[in-house]
Formats: C-alpha cells, sequence, structure tokens
C-alpha cells in the first residue's frame, strides 16, 4: 500500500502502535466519513471498497471517486484542522479501514525514528496524488459530451491498468453516476461507440479501439462541420 512505502514491514506493528492507529469495520452502506462533520483521522482501505459522494440542493447524488482496496480516505480533510466535510464517503461493499490520526502523524516522534519521517513523506505524496485524482475527475465532469466523458473516463483507467483492455470497477448505474448522466443516455453512447468502432465490451470488460488522439481529432473535427 502506498502510504507504507519503503518502510520495513517488521516495524509497522511498532508504528502504528505509535501513531495510535486503529482498525474499523464498516458495513455496506455505512458512512466513513459523514458530510459536515469535522475530520481529525484519515483512513486507508484495508478491505472493500467505497466511495465518496456529493449531494446537490436537490437531491441528486455525485460520484466523486471510488476507492479501492489500498486507498485512502480523507487524506485533504485531515490536513485542514477545523473544516467541516463537503462530502460523504461510504461504504459500497463491507469494509475495514486503518484509521489514523492526523495529529499523530505530524507529531515529532519521541525516538526520531526513520519509520515515521518516511510515513510522513508518504503522506505527502497521497495528497498530491489526491489532487491529480481530483483534477482529472474534473476535467471529465467538464467534457461537453457523454461521448466524450465515456472517453475520458475509458482512457484514465486504461492509463491506470497499463492496457487498452480494461475492467471497469462498478456497474452500469454507479457509472452512470459516477459519469454525472442519465443511465439510459450511458446506454445508448456505449451502444453507438461500438457500432462506431471506437469501443468493444461486454458487461465490465471494455477494449478501446481508437486512439485518444485520434478520438479528439475525429471530435474536434465533427465539431468543426457543425
Amino acid at each position: 500500500m502506498p502510504v507504507f512505502k519503503d518502510i520495513d514491514p517488521t516495524c509497522l506493528e511498532g508504528l502504528l502502535t505509535c501513531i495510535n492507529a486503529r482498525r474499523v469495520e464498516f458495513k455496506k452502506g455505512e458512512f466513513i466519513i459523514e458530510a459536515g462533520e469535522p475530520t481529525h483521522e484519515f483512513g486507508i482501505l484495508l478491505e472493500g471498497s467505497a466511495r465518496s459522494i456529493k449531494y446537490d440542493e436537490s437531491g441528486k447524488l455525485t460520484i466523486i471517486t471510488m476507492i479501492e482496496r489500498g486507498g485512502a480516505i480523507g487524506v485533504l480533510l485531515a490536513a485542514k484542522h477545523g473544516k467541516t466535510s463537503p462530502l460523504a464517503v461510504q461504504a459500497t461493499e463491507n469494509a475495514v479501514v486503518l484509521m489514523i490520526p492526523f495529529a499523530r502523524l505530524v507529531r515529532p516522534c519521541e525516538k526520531n525514528c526513520l519509520r515515521h519521517k518516511q510515513l510522513l513523506l508518504n503522506y505527502i505524496e497521497l495528497i498530491a496524488e489526491k489532487g491529480l485524482e481530483l483534477h482529472e475527475r474534473i476535467n471529465c465532469l467538464l467534457e461537453p459530451t457523454v461521448r466524450t466523458k465515456i472517453m475520458s473516463y475509458l482512457t484514465r483507467v486504461a492509463r491506470e491498468q497499463k492496457s487498452q483492455k480494461i475492467i471497469l470497477p462498478f456497474n452500469r448505474n454507479i457509472m452512470a453516476e459516477y459519469l454525472n448522466i442519465e443511465r439510459s443516455a450511458l446506454s445508448r453512447e456505449l451502444s453507438r461507440m461500438k457500432k462506431d468502432g471506437l469501443i468493444e465490451y461486454c458487461k465490465n470488460k471494455f477494449e478501446i479501439i481508437v486512439s485518444q488522439h485520434n478520438f479528439a481529432q475525429g471530435e474536434a473535427l465533427k465539431a468543426k462541420l457543425c
């Protein structure tokens, strides 16, 4: 897990005791972080999966990020003392989370041990990665059409999985929520993209046929023709 990168596994037990880390279990549907509540801890998902979500004034749900095993929870919120959470983090299946108090993380270790310093460096990297993840998420949501939203997301997953053949971590309903589009619109556009030779798919297995560069050129040409 990235948070423990370059830390000797034999030292983990002592390190977790030093920072008062605790193991917390959540049932499917339970909230790991509540919207509107202050957050003094960040978490590492040890088992299960979760999602960060936000509701607008009309009650419409938008999925901000999907969190898989090893993923970080609340790293940005924990670092902002006194700030209440603008979103909620919900377990999408039974989950186990390692909760780490932020104050214990940044407090100098009495033994001045290297493992504690490495953990802090890893935390900073987590913040940077989370910032980039949110940047890509915003770019996806700002795409002007359903097709470009889908392609932007599939391309990002392909980059993460280092393959044009990918497996999505969720079903169509959650994919529609994640892309902030209607379920029916998603299904129609996926069928059109398959017909146009852009992608192939079966359930949650996808293959990107056309490169992102060629796709972008094609969309730009269509925009000019319109």
